[in-house]
Formats: C-alpha cells, structure tokens, sequence
C-alpha cells in the first residue's frame, strides 16, 4: 500500500511540473510559462517572415507581369512601324503620294519611330 501512495505521488508531481503542449502535429513539453511565450514569440515571429516572404512574391510577380508588357508593347510598336514604313514605299513606288502625303506619312514614320526608341528605353 505505500508503494501505491508513493508511486501515485510521484506521477501527481511530474504531471503538475510539466505540460505537453500539441501545436502544429509537434509536441512541446512546456515546464513554466517562459516557455510558453517564447513558444508564441517563435510562431509570431515564423508568421511575420511568410508574410514578408508572400508579399515579395508577390512583388515579383507584379514586375514580371509589367516587364512582359513592356515587351509586348514594344513588339507591336516595332510591327506597326514596320508596316508604315512597307506601306509608304509601296505607295511611294507606285507614285501615289502627293507632297502633302509624303510629308504626313514621313511624320507618322517619324512618331512611331520615337514610339519604339521610348518603348525600348522602358525596357
């Protein structure tokens, strides 16, 4: 019999010195309350750095996205100025173009052409 009391003592004091604490499938055994806040420190801390980690990608997926654009941007630039320029000497050849014409079209040519120097520098 007071191998029972004793045996049910020293399970009483272990149990009361010391808790198991279940947080993400890990098992802590926490044995005073210092532990338990560095335990709540530590996730905080783990929670702050996934957002910050979240955020920059996020960053970089914007700029990704915007770089693209760019390019794509400037590739339709470049097309539309190489179709202006094929039209104007096409009709230049056949000699369809008045003076006047020749001047809107060499303004066009001219615009689109500081399009794509502008598109280019963006890149």
């Amino acid at each position: 019999m007071k191998n029972y009391i004793i045996l049910l003592l020293l399970t009483l004091s272990f149990t009361s010195f010391s808790q198991t604490v279940k947080k993400d499938g890990e098992t802590y055994e926490v044995k005073n309350e210092k532990a338990v806040k560095k335990l709540e420190k530590d996730t905080k801390k783990a929670e702050k750095a996934q957002k910050k980690a979240e955020k920059a990608q996020k960053k970089a997926k914007k700029a990704l996205k915007k770089k693209e654009k760019l390019q794509k941007n400037y590739q339709k630039m470049q097309a539309n100025l190489k179709k202006a320029q094929e039209k104007y000497e096409k009709l230049k050849k056949k000699g369809k173009l008045s003076p006047v014409d020749e001047r809107k079209w060499l303004d066009k040519i001219e615009k689109l052409t500081e399009k794509v120097d502008k598109a280019k520098r963006k890149l």
